[in-house]
């Protein structure tokens, strides 16, 4: 696939935009990229070239925050579940409409959100937490194969554990980093990879980190109250982008 200055340059601020949307509130990087390049390069392109980049991004959030051991330790069938069933909705995509996908996907990110800044949200019980870990993380796994982003409904789980700030970034920098390792051998597996879109993903990782820093920064600025209301608005922006993103390919 080639890519004219004009389509390298809207990569290039779009994954910069992204990025900061990560950085800030710890998802944020797929669903930016993808809402703006499935209806300029389609779905599938754009799901290869949010792969190295998101996957690098994932890990440096992963390794920040020194909660790794003890958020694997209380979330493996979670995520277990959540990179097995990846492929599934990768291999079942073409049975579905793409954009139907990516609009149930802003829908669920917004309704997430709303419901969160009218602090109506769900406590999942230690008694519950590997039984429902297993069920949404095979749910998020599927969506993930369908439609590129791994944060629904894998972050409503995190959220709804009881993580503080710092940890649910770090649990999310996890989840999405085994999501995206999922995904990249989906995309693999149907030669849906080539030489060019990986040359360009790589390129784009620079713009998408250079977008987290800034974003990193003013996290940083937050108190730890306040980034619970960031957290949501950005849901509920992101959802709400999503589906009016996909309500005009469509």
């Amino acid at each position: 696939m080639s890519f004219d200055p004009a389509t390298v340059s809207l990569i290039v601020a779009t994954f910069f935009i992204g990025g900061v949307v990560k950085g800030l509130t710890g998802l944020g990087l797929p669903p930016v990229v993808l809402g703006i390049l499935t209806i300029t390069i389609g779905i599938q392109p754009a799901k290869a070239l949010i792969l190295i980049p998101t996957f690098l991004t994932n890990v440096l959030q992963a390794s920040s925050g020194g909660h790794a051991r003890e958020i694997v330790r209380g979330t493996w069938p979670f995520l277990l579940a959540a990179t097995a069933f990846t492929a599934s909705g990768a291999f079942t995509l073409q049975y579905f409409e793409p954009d139907l996908m990516s609009s149930l996907l802003g829908v669920l990110l917004a309704v997430y959100g709303l419901l969160g800044l009218f602090h109506l949200r769900m406590t999942i019980r230690d008694g519950w937490l590997h039984p429902t870990g297993v069920a949404f993380g095979t749910a998020n796994g599927f969506l993930t194969g369908l439609t590129g982003s791994s944060a629904v409904p894998g972050v409503f789980y995190l959220e709804s554990i009881g993580l503080m700030r710092d940890q649910l970034v770090q649990s999310m920098g996890i989840l999405f980093t085994l999501s995206t390792v999922g995904l990249a051998w989906s995309l693999r597996a149907q030669d849906l990879l080539d030489a060019s879109l990986l040359l360009m993903s790589a390129i784009a990782l620079v713009p998408a980190l250079i977008g987290m820093s800034v974003g990193a920064r003013i996290r940083a600025a937050i108190p730890e109250v306040r980034f619970r209301t960031v957290f949501c608005v950005a849901l509920l922006a992101l959802g709400t982008y999503v589906t009016v993103q996909s309500v005009i390919a469509s």
